[in-house]
């Protein structure tokens, strides 16, 4: 036992201090600070509230020993530079997407989503029960670098069109802000597909840059004001299940003492359940606004023909990366067997349900 310092009789309060610290646990006294840096603008609904949330559930959690100090895109200027920032070491945690990162280690695009794929909730008993979240390290670890479900938006929407998509004829030469793997597939179509960062998406649309975008869905996409400047608002297909991703420095990681760790991964998992279902119910709500608010937004669906192609240029694209890369091979053949099965219980579950509700 430590021996409290000699007080005198009348203590200040510096005095008091040093003798309730002279009983504390040395670990309980050392304070670890970490940096994290997001994707989004500052005070992004949703996302960024959730962070906000974390740093505090962490502090708290903590006693006060885990700070975690977050900084928005305008303090960092690389919203699509969390990878390199991360890996580093510049900072220590990065909120963000791994489809973003395909052009550095193209195996990354797995683990947000992918076309005709699957839902969240059998996304989420993936990364948890049928090896995703091993798989998605083995991806990340050679970087020096961990990787976190971060919080899903559920199946997004298709997108914001300028003009109709009544064929494939359409998508010719179509500019599209449109990251991940989905990209890759409209380019099979002739699209041209490109990635911008979340501030900047209503001027290129504006300006002509793109001619069409895809963002999240009613939760976030009204109140960036698509709908002023490209009418046609599109139902899903590429992103049935898109989550964002908690990126870790290994070495920041291993820093923190096991109860630190243990906290942090509590709280990252508790901000992508928050993320969850704010979003579920943010667009629930913006649904309802735009439809009675907006009318002259026009709800589409891409017709058979488009959506037939894309499938078939979604499945070639697959048999290319599984043939040319073994571990890609075997990230695409798990998603592909773990959602056969999920899918049969979501068939005769939720979707039994909501289709016996339509009789």
């Amino acid at each position: 036992m430590k021996r409290l310092p000699r007080i005198s009789a009348r203590p200040g309060l510096l005095a008091l201090l040093l003798a309730a610290w002279a009983w504390l646990p040395a670990s309980a006294a050392e304070v670890h600070r970490l940096l994290l840096a997001e994707s989004w603008p500052p005070n992004y609904p949703i996302f960024g509230e959730a962070i906000q949330n974390l740093t505090e559930s962490v502090r708290r959690m903590s006693g006060g020993r885990l700070i975690i100090t977050s900084h928005a895109r305008n303090k960092h200027k690389a919203p699509l530079g969390i990878f390199d920032m991360v890996k580093a070491g510049q900072y220590d945690i990065g909120h963000s997407a791994s489809y973003y990162w395909k052009g550095k280690v193209p195996n990354t695009l797995y683990f947000t989503t992918m076309p005709f794929g699957m839902t969240t909730p059998e996304q989420y008993a993936w990364f948890y029960h049928g090896g995703g979240m091993e798989l998605m390290n083995r991806v990340y670890q050679p970087h020096g670098l961990l990787s976190f479900p971060g919080g899903n938006t559920g199946n997004q929407m298709g997108g914001w069109f300028q003009k109709e998509i009544n064929g494939l004829d359409d998508l010719k030469g179509l500019k599209m802000r449109i990251p991940g793997f989905a990209g890759e597939v409209l380019a099979k179509l002739g699209a041209k597909p490109t990635n911008i960062a979340a501030g900047e998406l209503y001027s290129a649309l504006e300006r002509g840059t793109i001619d069409a975008l895809e963002w999240v869905g009613p939760s976030l996409d009204l109140r960036m004001g698509f709908h002023r400047i490209a009418p046609y608002y599109y139902t899903g297909w590429h992103e049935p299940a898109a989550e964002l991703q908690f990126l870790v420095n290994q070495r920041s990681w291993e820093r923190l003492p096991e109860d630190l760790q243990e906290i942090l991964r509590v709280a990252m998992r508790a901000a992508a359940f928050e993320i969850y279902v704010h979003t579920y119910h943010a667009s629930a709500v913006n649904w309802a606004t735009m439809k009675q608010d907006y009318p002259q937004i026009k709800v589409r669906t891409f017709p058979p023909v488009v959506m037939d192609a894309l499938r078939e240029a979604n499945a070639g694209l697959l048999r290319e990366r599984a043939a040319a890369d073994p571990l890609a091979r075997e990230i695409i053949e798990s998603q592909a067997a773990y959602l056969a099965k999920a899918r049969a219980w979501t068939d005769i579950s939720d979707l039994a349900y909501l289709n016996s509700q339509h009789r």
